[in-house]
């Protein structure tokens, strides 16, 4: 019997490595989509999601039953703001456009949008029913992707994800929890950072990914989830747990360039949707997560 087939955009990013395996041992086969292809290794369709012909034979190929997709521009201060709109927008919208056209409909799409949505949300925490308020580019072109979205709600099964902050091996050292670590593992004494002031529901990879296999099975049609922790760090956090990890405290200098403008101070979701819905129930805790990444 052949194994139900699982169409996974990014599949070559950060993220998409976990998620793919975590399928894999689900039991699906995993057919990737990316810009980019580092190796050929069978599995991966190379397609441009600003390509709609391109997508749409990728989509074509893949047969897949269930659609995750990741990929996008991520990166809150990435330089071109065009790219950012064309990509998680209308890259997104090519995608649903071959989906919904697509000779077998699929019994799932998920895409992934982000918590920077909710911006500096005045409650604590930040519920899936929490009005947005995006205060950067990428969270409006995120935004803009879900209100997108719900155009197609009507001829796909689409469920929203909003994840929050999370790291883990394998991350890029742009992003502010592998600098550290990558700082701490090297025995550099001094960092430069941006806001100081910040708290995040800093979550795992390892746990995101067990999270969409969750959603996956559970297929809440129709509803967007929190993917988050619940737990709340602030900076300083951070830097003393690594502290301890390494054996030595590190140096803050603030940069003011790599101070944003209209930052979000604080950052915390209620994932109780998550954990009815997935059944989610463990997470990793922060401290356990710097260990791996210290330690890798």
């Amino acid at each position: 019997m052949a194994r139900p087939r699982a169409l996974l955009t990014g599949r070559t990013g950060f993220t998409g490595s976990y998620v793919a395996r975590e399928l894999e041992q689900a039991g699906y086969e995993v057919i990737g989509l990316a810009n980019h292809l580092r190796d050929d290794d069978g599995h991966t369709i190379r397609a441009n999601l600003l390509d709609r012909d391109a997508v749409a034979q990728a989509v074509a190929e893949a047969d897949a039953d269930v659609v995750l997709h990741l990929a996008a521009v991520a990166f809150v201060a990435h330089g071109d703001v065009d790219e950012m709109y064309r990509v998680n927008v209308v890259g997104t919208r090519n995608l649903l456009e071959a989906l919904a056209g697509a000779q077998k409909r699929p019994e799932l799409v998920v895409l992934a949008s982000s918590a920077n949505v909710y911006g500096n949300a005045e409650v604590d925490p930040i519920t899936e029913d929490t009005p947005p308020a995006p205060a950067n580019d990428y969270a409006v072109s995120k935004l803009a992707m879900e209100y997108m979205a719900r155009l197609w709600m009507d001829r796909l099964p689409i469920t929203v994800t909003r994840p929050f902050n999370y790291t883990g091996v394998g991350q890029s050292t742009q992003f502010l929890i592998p600098k550290i670590v990558d700082h701490f593992r090297r025995g550099e004494r001094v960092i430069e950072l941006g806001n100081a002031g910040i708290s995040r529901d800093f979550g795992d990879v390892r746990d995101v990914a067990r999270a969409y296999k969750a959603i996956v099975r559970a297929k809440p049609v129709g509803r967007t989830l929190n993917l988050c922790t619940g737990v709340a760090h602030s900076l300083q956090d951070v830097l003393e747990m690594m502290a301890d990890a390494a054996g030595y405290h590190i140096e803050v200098k603030v940069n003011p360039a790599f101070v944003r403008d209209n930052e979000v101070h604080r950052l915390v979701g209620a994932n109780q949707r998550l954990r009815e819905l997935a059944g989610i129930t463990e997470f990793h805790m922060l401290r356990e997560t710097l260990a791996w990444m210290y330690s890798s």
